[in-house]
């Protein structure tokens, strides 16, 4: 039997990078032969077996056919007459189309060493065209590895994007591979690409619809809305941020583009005119709700958390309450992190400090010092249990406005 090490194991290898998983094609079998061999098949679209001992995914050598629009609109064929360069020709890229035999001999037609030493993303041929997952997944290559894209290739993309390719794409792939891309090293890069081929403008015109929006250059020397954007999201995935932050940082801004013209460039509102699109991405790209959720808080909310200097007592306390930090302190925590990433990513503003995070961390915790048992109960003895809400936010303002007050600007 004839197997082979293929694609992400190969590539990752040579660039000397850990390899997480491995991938096996068998050339000159079939299903019966697998079969007696011990393998257990697990391919439903294809013929995908288990290794009887390792349990590692060992696929048959196939080609593929184009039948319909969607990633999903494939043919397969596997026999023993297909050929390991026929297998590797239905690759995406050729960084991707090579194979190592077991005696650790490169198997590379289609020139993907050489693309990998120069970093560059090709495709392997015309029929990358036939899956339009895989401008997603190019997309995500280059935010992870800093390739550059071969022209032909970013050609190729434009036609299908311009053919309705990206708008057969379905919810669940686009977010699959949008996570992955979002935590990559570089996901502003991810984003580049997108919008350079104009899958952007169709998989989040939301996002697309920022670039081009000005804003008050004081503040934000980049003055470009999506270029803002990109730096915050950059800077998220430079804090290490997790996959909820990283998605809020990308859809924080979504209001500037809604912003009326008679109030450029300081775009008063847009956190509020942010959340119906931001409800809108989230429903078309069905996010998981921990990401929606966060997502739609810190679109709603950062410039509150920013100005936290300008506000009242009785403001913050009413701003603890509706962001529900008491019952779920933790993602309010994330939110001030997105806060972080939105003020430092401005063009000279990228080591900027950001004292609101701890202070809003100290004021919660203070307030948390109440007892609100203690005065619910002491209410209802006393037949007073309408009173119950404003004597625990009394109780925590006192609390609080010493600390409030002593912040620097308050």
């Amino acid at each position: 039997m004839k197997t082979y090490l293929v694609g992400g194991a190969v590539r990752d290898a040579l660039l000397g990078l850990e390899v997480k998983d491995r991938d096996w094609v068998v050339v000159g079998e079939n299903a019966e032969s697998m079969a007696a061999r011990g393998f257990q098949p697990v391919g439903r679209d294809f013929p995908v077996f288990l290794h009887p001992q390792t349990h590692e995914e060992y696929a048959l050598a196939r080609t593929e056919r184009k039948t319909a629009k969607g990633y999903a609109g494939f043919v397969f064929h596997a026999g023993k007459e297909v050929t390991l360069e026929q297998d590797l020709l239905r690759r995406d890229l050729t960084i991707n189309a090579m194979a190592q035999d077991s005696d650790g001999r490169i198997i590379d037609p289609y020139g993907g060493r050489q693309d990998l030493e120069h970093g560059i993303l090709r495709h392997v041929s015309p029929a990358f065209a036939e899956d339009p997952v895989r401008i997603l997944r190019i997309a995500r290559f280059a935010a992870r590895y800093g390739f550059e894209i071969a022209p032909e290739t970013m050609a190729l993309m434009k036609n299908m994007v311009a053919n309705g390719e990206a708008e057969a794409l379905v919810a669940e792939r686009v977010w699959q591979e949008l996570a992955k891309g979002l935590m990559e090293r570089a996901p502003r890069r991810m984003m580049e690409v997108l919008r350079e081929c104009g899958a952007l403008k169709v998989l989040l015109p939301e996002v697309d619809a920022l670039f081009g929006v000005p804003q008050r250059a004081d503040y934000h020397p980049e003055i470009d809305c999506g270029i803002h954007t990109l730096m915050v999201l950059q800077c998220a995935a430079d804090m290490g941020l997790s996959l909820p932050e990283r998605y809020a940082a990308l859809l924080h801004d979504l209001g500037k583009a809604l912003t009326p013209p008679d109030i450029l460039p300081k775009h008063h509102g847009h956190d509020i005119n942010g959340v119906a699109p931001v409800r809108a991405v989230n429903g078309r790209l069905r996010a998981p709700k921990h990401c929606a959720e966060l997502a739609e808080l810190v679109c709603r909310w950062h410039i509150i958390f920013h100005q936290v200097a300008q506000l009242k007592t009785s403001t913050v306390i009413d701003v603890l309450k509706k962001t529900d930090a008491f019952r779920r302190p933790e993602r309010f925590q994330t939110a001030l992190n997105v806060c972080i990433a939105d003020a430092r990513g401005r063009l000279n503003f990228e080591h900027a400090p950001y004292p609101q995070r701890e202070h809003w961390l100290a004021l919660l915790a203070a307030a948390n010092e109440v007892d609100s048992a203690a005065i619910a109960a002491e209410c209802r003895q006393n037949g007073k249990a309408h009173l119950i809400a404003d004597k625990i936010d009394a109780a925590r303002r006192q609390l609080i406005t010493p600390l409030h007050k002593s912040y620097p600007h308050s």
